[in-house]
This record gives C-alpha cells, sequence and structure tokens, in this order.
C-alpha cells in the first residue's frame, strides 16, 4: 500500500474515532406544536414519545442527528382530543405511526450549531426543513456521570405540505414546532 493511501485510509478512521454518539433521552425530549384555531388561539399539543440519535465531531464541527416521532403519543390535553387528532383528518397514526427527522450533516458556527438543514417526514410525506437553535450546551450531566448535550430547536412548517388539510383554514395553516431536546453521550 502506498503511503498516501495507508495515510488516508488512517485519517479516516481517526475522524470516525473522533465522532460522538449520543441517545436523544425521552424524558426530556418533546417536539411541541402550535396553530391557530380559527383565530381566536393558538391551540398546542405537543408528542410524549421520541427515540433517536445524534453523532458530533466536536473536532470537525459537525453532527448528524436522527429522530422519531410516535404520532400515537400526540397529546392536546384532553382524551377526545387527542383520539381526533390521531384519526383520519389529522395525524392518521393507524397509517402512519412514525413521523422523523433526519439530518445528515449539520454544522457550527462557533460552538452553537448553525440552523440544522435536514427533512422532515409526515404522513409519509418528505419536505426539507431547518430548525433554528437558540440555546445549546454540552456538558457533564449533573447527576449521571456521562455527558449531555441539550438545545432548544425551532421551525415553522405548512401541515397542507404534508397533506394534512382537515379544517382549513379556520384552523391554520403554518404549524410553528418547538423542540427541547436533550441526549446522552454512549457509555
Amino acid at each position: 500500500m502506498k503511503p498516501r493511501h495507508l495515510a488516508a485510509l488512517l485519517s479516516m478512521f481517526a475522524t470516525v474515532a473522533c465522532a460522538e454518539g449520543y441517545a436523544i433521552d425521552a424524558r426530556h425530549t418533546f417536539p411541541m406544536f402550535e396553530v391557530s384555531h380559527y383565530g381566536f388561539s393558538l391551540q398546542r399539543g405537543r408528542f410524549n414519545k421520541v427515540a433517536g440519535k445524534l453523532d458530533l465531531d466536536p473536532a470537525a464541527k459537525k453532527g448528524s442527528v436522527e429522530v422519531t416521532i410516535d404520532t400515537a403519543s400526540v397529546d392536546m390535553g384532553f382524551e377526545d382530543w387527542n383520539k381526533h387528532m390521531r384519526g383520519e383528518r389529522f395525524f392518521q397514526t393507524d397509517k402512519f405511526p412514525q413521523a422523523r427527522f433526519v439530518a445528515r450533516d449539520f454544522a457550527f458556527d462557533a460552538d452553537k450549531p448553525a440552523p440544522v438543514a435536514g427533512e422532515l417526514t409526515l404522513l409519509g410525506v418528505t419536505r426539507n426543513v431547518v430548525l433554528k437553535v437558540s440555546q445549546w450546551r454540552c456538558a457533564k450531566h449533573p447527576i449521571l456521570p456521562r455527558q449531555l448535550c441539550g438545545a432548544d430547536l425551532e421551525t415553522t412548517i405548512k401541515r397542507s405540505d404534508f397533506g394534512m388539510s382537515a379544517n382549513l383554514p379556520g384552523i391554520g395553516d403554518e404549524v410553528r414546532i418547538t423542540i427541547p431536546v436533550e441526549a446522552l453521550k454512549d457509555s
């Protein structure tokens, strides 16, 4: 093997070795949404079941993330409304039990992730979205002997872009999504 090929191969392994894996902490991660209810108020809901992984390469200042949301865990604070949201007019959880966000490569601006561009899949439709990062911190967990990263993320989508058009325009098309997220470093 030529020395330059060996050097390239070794640098590839060094890059992989620098990547740090984190598991999304479902106890501290709740994707939330709000939408106009006929112009009278903003109705808010959240999803209670989420899983995923985050990979960070601090030296290269880049990362990737995959998050899966159990759409049947939608919680509007009232069970009858939850059933309605799981039904055919909205999340169709029997047909589409998961929503998913994937960002294969995001960069950092100084010590904080730049806006995270990725793909959101909802109701079987995939669209590009950008999550703005308003808070970011990685540090030793105050209780567990592991590294913890946390962030507050935000974006706005049009639900009709994903085929969810029930009660438009009374129930707003623009949906603001906020996500407080925490992820624990793999042991």
